[in-house]
């Protein structure tokens, strides 16, 4: 698959690939997990730099335990309580977030109480968790989303040790089973198989399994995962939106109406965990960047234990600016352009079947198998190609062509003015990049289908 437009400058093209090899996620060895509590998201170096920001009386802990200590109503009760027991030892916190657990059926929230508030507990009071666990670990079990598979994965492994045989069948479904059909073999056939909004569990899931089965599930496709942190970095909307608390930015999804500001908060904690995931890639680099503007620091009672737990504020960024402002990954069909880096760019992205326009702070859904203008961005001009294939275009000097809304895997001839006629392919999202077209002058472009090459694939 030829690199996506994202990895085009030099520093991300030289990221060394993970090296393939036989894991244990391809093996019949047993999963094991062998390290004490605390085993989800809490290993000793993150724990470390949490207590010492307590110590310093940094803002994210100052903001998150005010909201703790206080009477503001916590959204999720049992991961905040947990954590505080964890990073300062409180045993009343502690104490509440063992007696929210034994009656929730979150199961996420229970594996977590579970794991940080072992010291907490009373013997009767753990074991009657953990019975409630294994217990909601199978009454799930018909859920197939990411979140879901998450939960039980996160609970599986908190209970490894404790309780017999419901843990072990559960790794072995979600890691060796759910991972390699559901997400492996979809990634490897050119489709996502999830969205935007699955983008934190995900993370949450690839900790989990890294820290305690030392398993780096992204092997399984590297050329996505090498490149998901620009694909969720290019997928904002360009202006951001001004919460009650604090700013967000938003997230390009499907669905959309109006923003969800716990999906926003969700989106960032997700970008967080990226950083935390594997902190040396340029991808990553360039996220802590973007993350480091106080303005965006997840302030309220949802938000801030999750910016808490996943900020690392000692961890140097690269700027942003230096990525270009056109991503296209043709293995995926995914088109994302915007005209800057400044917040009232105009952006444009085209993305699980759908297209988007932003702009003047306004998103429009747009179709791009309809008749329109070509549009043109800083870099990019993007035109609508269903019915007119005909373009009469004046490119300013960098700008690459996309023609959208074609037929996926066709094959076309494409002419310019003064130059000879060639052969392409649209991508699975029906996208043809055209590198070639002259700038600084009117200049035609015609694309026609080639039936004779589709018909003898």
């Amino acid at each position: 698959m030829r690199a996506p437009r994202a990895c085009a400058l030099a520093w991300l093209l030289t990221m060394t690939p993970w090296t393939w090899c036989q894991t244990q996620a391809e093996s019949s060895d047993p999963l094991v997990v062998g390290a004490g509590h605390p085993r989800l998201f809490l290993r000793p170096a993150r724990l470390r730099l949490l207590r010492r920001e307590r110590e310093r009386q940094s803002a994210r802990w100052q903001q998150f335990s005010t909201l703790v200590a206080g009477v503001a109503k916590l959204p999720e009760p049992g991961f905040a309580l947990a954590l505080d027991y964890a990073v300062s030892g409180d045993l009343e916190a502690g104490r509440k977030a063992t007696a929210f657990a034994l009656t929730a059926t979150d199961l996420r929230q229970m594996a977590l109480v579970y794991d940080w508030c072992e010291g907490a507990m009373s013997d009767a009071d753990r074991t009657r968790l953990a019975a409630r666990i294994a217990r909601r670990i199978t009454e799930t079990a018909a859920d197939q989303s990411v979140a879901a598979v998450r939960s039980r994965l996160l609970g599986a492994i908190t209970l490894f040790d404790d309780v017999p045989d419901v843990p072990g069948r559960e790794l072995e479904r979600d890691v060796r089973g759910w991972w390699r059909t559901q997400v492996a073999r979809p990634l490897t056939g050119g489709r996502v198989p999830f969205h935007r909004e699955d983008a934190y569990p995900l993370l949450e899931l690839l900790h989990a399994v890294q820290d305690n089965l030392s398993l780096d599930l992204r092997e399984s496709n590297v050329d996505y995962f090498k490149d998901f942190p620009i694909d969720h970095l290019m997928s904002y909307y360009p202006t951001p939106y001004r919460g009650a608390e604090n700013d967000f930015y938003i997230g390009a999804t499907a669905k959309g109406g109006s923003p969800d500001l716990e999906a926003a908060a969700l989106s960032r904690a997700a970008d967080l965990a990226m950083v935390a995931y594997d902190a040396n890639a340029p991808q990553t680099q360039v996220l802590q960047g973007w993350l480091m503007h106080d303005r965006f620091l997840l302030r309220g009672t949802f938000g801030a234990p999750y910016e808490f737990l996943w900020a690392n504020p000692y961890q140097p960024g690269l700027s942003y600016y230096h990525v270009p402002t056109v991503y296209y990954n043709p293995g995926y069909g995914r088109l994302f352009a915007r005209s800057s880096w400044d917040d009232d760019a105009a952006w444009f992205g085209l993305f699980d079947g759908g297209a988007q326009l932003f702009a003047d702070g306004h998103v429009t859904l747009v179709n791009p198998q309809l008749e329109a203008p070509p549009l043109a961005l800083d870099d990019a001009t993007v035109c609508f190609g269903r019915t007119v294939r005909d373009f009469e275009l004046t490119l300013e000097d960098r700008q690459t062509v996309f023609v959208v809304g074609l037929e996926p895997k066709r094959s076309y001839d494409v002419e310019v003015d003064d130059e000879q006629m060639y052969q392409t392919d649209s991508d699975r999202g029906g996208i043809v990049e055209l590198d070639d077209v002259p700038a600084g002058k009117p200049i035609a472009v015609r694309l026609r289908e080639n039936r004779a090459t589709d018909k003898h694939r």
